[in-house]
């Protein structure tokens, strides 16, 4: 008999790049990547239209692919850090406009790290190291500092050989950040303070914040173009006192000759272009130049973000109204705002390093309180270099000794050689994996939400709180639409574990649409607006037909922010409506009929077994939310109906022969990623037995490709959020399986764009392609890959409550 072998796992070691013989359309060798090479890096990713991105594909690099808006379209944001005379392109690709410089070079990309706040990389730039850092914080239990829609780069350099430089750094951004089309005009206005200053100006009262405002000509209020917004503005903003600088200048004008002017000369003009015009006639570009003379070491600092205002626009009982953002709340008019966010940056970072630094002792603590049973002759050795899957066909063992087969000339991925079921990624360790994927998705999942005072008018319901926010989230790349409430369910792990108030934030406007008698069907809304930020809600009842998904969806997330944070009044507060909700789980869960379920790509399927669980388990839940509304015949009347649904539906669900259950009833030989039985062990619902769970947990392993388990038997692809919730309700042998399988997809895909939820499982992981082309991308729905930590967090309630080292919610000014 084989030893066991308990394996814990630290997540600090990195992945490593994809090949080390690789060059970048510069020529250069790729950067070495930490915690891994994911298809994006986020750069400056605060709201749905703060969203920049540097893609890695077809090896790009952050001066090779550029900046993107999160849909992939270019966005003009330069940088330039010149040495000795020598001009060294570290950010964005202006340089390619120019003509052939012998003074103009591209800096030779180093390294690449992220974490759950930062994108950090490095480059050669003749005798000094450039740092450049794209700080987008992430701080959910303060409301002010999270309401802001701005990001921080701070670059610096400093020197490999001893000696001092001569270094002037360079940065602009151009107009495609706020117009998606060329020939749409845009105008701009530099800021000394709130002074604004057209013409020319001295720039240099070390107590001033200098900024770049860019805007349509003509805006349009809660509208967009292309996920574009058409009103507010792009700030761009600045500091002339930076410890060491001796010249500060400004200049707005075409971007190729500001450029060029920069690198012949090192400096700018101090004028600002009186010419407004669309970015396609001679881009409009908006810059800024530091001069520091001599050092040895220099750092400077810039803020950048969409701002508008009003933020939604939002259907209340006095009518719609427009919903300015939280921010105004804190720091007053957006002068205020970007001169606090500027001059905060040192307590962002501290609070940045306390989630950091509580995120990874998280996974740490779930690994070690939740290890996997490696049985093994061997002792454990080192961990290898991280080789990205073999290119040839692989009979090997792993690090616990456990052998393991891989032919590339399949997509079955890494087989246990005896059984040929699938066998986690060889050479990665699960915790690093996991942290490399939710450090990746903390901005993404923040990105697309905005925090707005609530309706001055308030709404029917008497139990509104106008001191509190409303939290508004946009459906990313799918529909496009306002508080989706199957969207808002995946993403709902990483609420529970960084802020379970925010969830209550989310679902309080869907509660008061519906309850103000704005939509006319008994079961619950699929979202409140077909186009964010227009959040009116449809009061003709004519949204995605959704019922027994959206239902409930609203009673598991209403009861999991109960669990998570001790708030009964909430819960009693919407009583009504979740009986509402709860009376038609009863009548059509367990028998669905035809509907689609929050995969509605995949098309509606009659009783899917997957969506039955989901009602059958909400109806539970509703038991337990029925003691906390002292209704005794209620919570009763749930569970015993919830209990012989769940009898029923197992005789409907497994497959007759026994080893799994079926994607819908009567269809053998069919599965399913059960996802939605996740709720049943995150909130103590005890409803299903762990047999179904461990059945599930053996089964997977068999139907497993190289990217992980499909999301059921029709097609190739999967869902990342689905297969982390998947992964909570197994066996730790198999929740390694989709953990490292997820890791390794995120190291390996094509993919270009960020973190998508949704690809294929074989050949390359890309993008799937049939039935249809489907590309997902930034969606909130990463917040269930938080699954595991939300788990971490329950355990921990009670203990250490539900902060990072703090216990406000901080609303007012820091």
């Amino acid at each position: 008999m084989r030893a066991a072998t308990l394996i814990a796992a630290s997540a600090s070691l990195a992945f490593g790049q994809l090949d080390v013989t690789a060059k970048d359309s510069n020529g250069n060798t790729l950067p070495v990547y930490s915690p891994s090479r994911p298809p994006a890096i986020p750069l400056a990713v605060r709201s749905p239209y703060t969203s920049a991105w540097s893609s890695t594909s077809n090896n790009g690099t952050l001066n090779t692919n550029g900046v993107i808006f999160w849909p992939g379209t270019p966005l003009g944001w330069e940088g330039i850090v010149t040495v000795d005379g020598t001009s060294y392109e570290y950010l964005g690709t202006g340089s390619s406009t120019l003509p052939t410089l012998p003074n103009l070079k591209p800096a030779i990309p180093l390294t690449v790290s992220y974490d759950s706040q930062y994108s950090n990389f490095t480059f050669g730039a003749g005798p000094m190291e450039i740092t450049a850092s794209f700080l987008s914080s992430v701080l959910p239990k303060d409301l002010c500092r999270t309401s802001i829609p701005l990001s921080y780069l701070t670059t610096s350099v400093r020197s490999t050989d001893n000696d001092s430089h001569s270094v002037q750094f360079y940065s602009d951004v151009n107009a495609a950040w706020v117009a998606y089309e060329n020939n749409v005009t845009t105008q701009w206005t530099f800021y000394e303070g709130s002074t604004p200053a057209n013409g020319s100006i001295n720039a240099t009262n070390p107590s001033s914040i200098y900024s770049w405002f860019v805007s349509l000509e003509n805006a349009y209020e809660f509208a967009e173009e292309y996920d574009k917004p058409l009103w507010g503005n792009l700030s761009y903003s600045t500091s002339s006192n930076f410890s060491g600088s001796t010249n500060f200048s400004y200049q707005s004008g075409y971007s190729s000759n500001l450029q060029y002017q920069y690198v012949m000369k090192h400096s700018l003009q101090d004028f600002v272009d009186p010419g407004y015009r669309p970015f396609g006639t001679r881009d409009p570009a908006f810059a800024f130049a530091h001069d520091f003379g001599t050092v040895s070491s220099a750092s400077v600092m810039y803020t950048i973000g969409e701002v508008q205002q009003p933020a939604i626009r939002y259907l209340t009982s006095q009518g719609v109204e427009s919903l300015q953002p939280w921010w105004t709340q804190c720091y007053g008019d957006i002068f205020q705002m970007i001169n606090f966010h500027f001059n905060d940056f040192s307590t962002t970072q501290q609070l940045a390093s306390r989630f950091e630094v509580q995120l990874k002792a998280d996974v740490d603590s779930y690994y070690r309180a939740n290890m996997a049973m490696v049985y093994s002759n061997s002792t454990i050795g080192p961990l290898p270099f991280y080789s990205n899957g073999s290119q040839t066909y692989t009979n090997s063992t792993d690090q616990y000794g456990d052998r393991y087969i891989f032919d590339p000339n399949n997509m079955y991925g890494f087989l246990n050689p005896y059984n040929f079921s699938g066998v986690p990624i060889p050479d990665i360790e699960e915790a690093q994996a996991y942290y490399s994927i939710v450090a990746l998705s903390t901005r993404q999942i923040m990105g697309a939400y905005v925090l707005t005072v609530p309706p001055s008018g308030g709404c029917s319901n008497g139990g509104v709180n106008v001191s509190e926010p409303l939290f508004f989230q946009k459906e990313i790349s799918s529909d496009g639409n306002v508080n989706t409430v199957d969207v808002l369910y995946p993403a709902m792990p990483f609420f529970l574990y960084a802020n379970p108030e925010l969830l209550r934030y989310s679902l309080e406007p869907l509660f008061q649409n519906q309850e103000s008698g704005f939509y006319p069907n008994g079961y619950s809304m699929h979202d409140l607006g077909t186009n964010f930020p227009n959040a009116t809600g449809h009061v003709e009842g004519n949204d995605e037909y959704m019922p027994v998904e959206e239902s409930g969806n609203m009673i598991l997330m209403t009861y999991a922010y109960y669990k998570f944070s001790g708030n009964s009044a909430f819960v009693q507060q919407h009583y009504a409506k979740l009986q509402q909700f709860a009376s038609y789980l009863i009548e059509y869960s367990l028998l669905p009929g035809l509907q689609v379920s929050t995969d509605d790509f995949a098309g509606a399927l009659v009783n899917q077994t997957n969506l039955a669980i989901k009602g059958i388990v909400g109806i539970q839940a509703m038991s337990f939310i029925s003691t906390l509304a002292n209704d005794s015949f209620g919570s009763q009347n749930y569970s015993t109906t919830a209990r012989s649904f769940y009898s029923q539906w197992e005789g409907f669900a497994i497959d007759p022969s026994e080893k799994h259950t079926m994607l819908a009833y009567q269809w053998r030989s069919t599965y399913s990623l059960l996802y939605n039985t996740y709720p049943d062990v995150l909130l103590d619902l005890n409803l299903i037995p762990n047999s179904l769970y461990d059945m599930q947990s053996t089964y997977y392993p068999t139907v497993s490709q190289v990217f992980g388990i499909p999301l059921d038997s029709r097609h190739s692809y999967t869902k990342s959020d689905e297969s982390m919730w998947t992964a909570a309700t197994c066996t730790p042998e198999t929740r390694r399986l989709f953990v490292n399988a997820l890791g390794y997809w995120l190291n390996e895909t094509t993919t270009q764009y960020a973190f998508t939820d949704l690809y294929d499982t074989i050949d390359m992981g890309a993008y799937p392609v049939s039935p249809n082309p489907v590309t997902f991308i930034a969606r909130p729905v990463a917040g269930g890959h938080f699954s595991l930590l939300a788990l971490e967090r329950k355990g921990q309630l009670g203990v250490l409550g539900t902060g990072f080292g703090t216990s406000e919610n901080s609303t007012t000014l820091p």
